[in-house]
């Protein structure tokens, strides 16, 4: 049995606090910079230059597009030259001060600062230029964090880590969005009282940091490595795409077809369950709040320990006993928990029973899919390959999985009406049986793995 390698303290330091730090930079760009759109750009703006100016919902989708294709193109121009300079530490520390930045910027997105900047007069010029200004900005932003996080911070995790212990690793990083996502909604609820530029600063101001510890603290992982052969940056940019390539790395590929349509099914779903929630359970966030008692927080805060420790343990038990024995049962707790989520629309505990069984599930396949991913990539094109590993994991699931679920939740959605007396539509729970039915096809691709592996044994 090949030895275990272990990872150093301050490598565990470093890959907490960027990771950590990364996916809170990601998720309040996903959950509030278009609420910052909506409630602080628009907002108070009159009626003529709402009206004259680039439509609130039209800004939010390209605003999410461009950003999307931003993230791409980023990962693979700046995961080549992190691997042509032959260093990481540098991309990783310098990009996240940048990004920080970035970020802090968006407090001094006013119509009036940008009124003034650009000497407009006009309201509904002002109002186009600062949704303009918006939409940029967060290009810029993803630019930097994608520089820093997708391709530089994620090759040199690959970098460090083996496969005696990239499932363990990886069972850290799947823990990090879940905590991101809770401390962003904590505080969030303080931009009521502060408002978007101290909140926009804050974060920022935390993110620099962050990157200004890593110059001190980040060994760089390719300081052994010799520089790949020299090729032209247009040939390296094609590289994942050539069809030798891919047969030479099938493995690699297999793994991330199934990663892709791993993320299709989450994404089939993912995006309207709030709605979902809201309108077809009867949830809110009040009545959640509403329901909190000192019981209650202490069973939540058990549950939180015990899923820590079993995510951890489980990524141990992948190390020690290999990953390909945890494949079908981790695809079963994934549909089976759409499944129960699905046939439960009439009841909130079971659908929190579904809820629960499905994000196992979702964490299993994250583990092992993502140290999969890492086993197979190889080692003198870590970078290079970050782009090809966002399109599977980011592009093709953001751009398919939501129109499945859009295209469901059309055919089967009820209507209610809203509180201005429009009648609206809703999705339904079919959603859930589709997002199953995309998820079973990853068997396909892990059969197709485990052909090669008994071929090559």
């Amino acid at each position: 049995m090949e030895k275990k390698k272990k990872l150093s303290r301050v490598q565990w330091f470093n890959l907490i606090l960027f990771g950590l730090m990364g996916q809170i930079a990601w998720a309040v760009e996903n959950m509030y910079f278009n609420t910052f759109l909506y409630n602080s750009v628009y907002s108070g703006a009159s009626q003529n230059a709402i009206n004259g100016s680039i439509d609130v919902m039209d800004a939010i989708s390209r605003m999410v597009a461009f950003s999307a294709a931003a993230a791409v193109i980023t990962t693979f121009i700046m995961g080549i030259l992190s691997d042509r300079v032959n260093r990481r530490k540098w991309f990783i520390s310098i990009g996240y001060i940048l990004w920080g930045v970035v970020t802090a910027a968006f407090g001094f997105i006013t119509r009036d600062n940008i009124a003034l900047i650009f000497h407009l007069s006009d309201e509904v010029k002002i109002l186009t230029a600062t949704v303009i200004t918006v939409i940029v900005m967060d290009c810029v932003m993803t630019f930097m964090g994608s520089t820093s996080n997708d391709s530089a911070f994620n090759a040199w995790v690959t970098d460090i880590t083996d496969k005696t212990n990239r499932a363990t690793t990886e069972s850290v990083l799947t823990l990090l969005p879940i905590f991101a996502m809770v401390l962003v909604m904590a505080l969030g609820g303080l931009v009521g009282s502060i408002g978007y530029p101290a909140f926009f600063i804050g974060l920022g101001s935390v993110v620099a940091v962050c990157g200004a510890i890593g110059i001190f603290t980040v060994k760089d992982s390719r300081e052994e490595k010799e520089l790949n052969e020299k090729q032209s940056f247009f040939k390296e940019f094609i590289y994942g795409f050539r069809p030798s390539v891919i047969k030479k790395h099938s493995d690699l590929y297999l793994s991330l077809v199934a990663l892709a349509i791993f993320n299709i099914a989450f994404q089939v779903f993912f995006p309207y369950i709030f709605i979902y929630l809201q309108h077809s359970m009867n949830f809110t966030i009040d009545k959640l709040l509403a329901g909190i008692t000192p019981k209650a927080i202490i069973i939540a805060l058990v549950c939180v320990v015990a899923v820590v420790a079993g995510i951890i343990s489980l990524g141990k038990l992948m190390d020690k006993f290999g990953k390909d024995k945890f494949i079908y049962i981790s695809v079963l707790l994934f549909i089976a928990g759409l499944v129960i989520t699905g046939i439960n629309d009439k009841s909130l505990g079971g659908f929190g029973i579904g809820m629960l069984i499905t994000m196992a599930g979702y964490g299993c396949l994250m583990i092992l899919l993502g140290a999969t991913v890492r086993d197979y990539t190889p080692v003198d094109k870590t970078g290079m390959f970050q782009g090809i590993r966002m399109i599977f994991t980011v592009l093709l699931p953001m751009l398919i999985g939501p129109v499945i679920g859009k295209e469901i939740c059309e055919i089967s959605a009820f209507t209610y009406t809203n509180e201005y007396g429009v009648t609206q539509s809703a999705p339904g729970s079919v959603m859930f049986f589709a997002a199953a039915a995309v998820g079973i096809l990853i068997i396909i691709p892990v059969i197709a793995l485990k052909r090669k592996k008994l071929t090559k044994s």
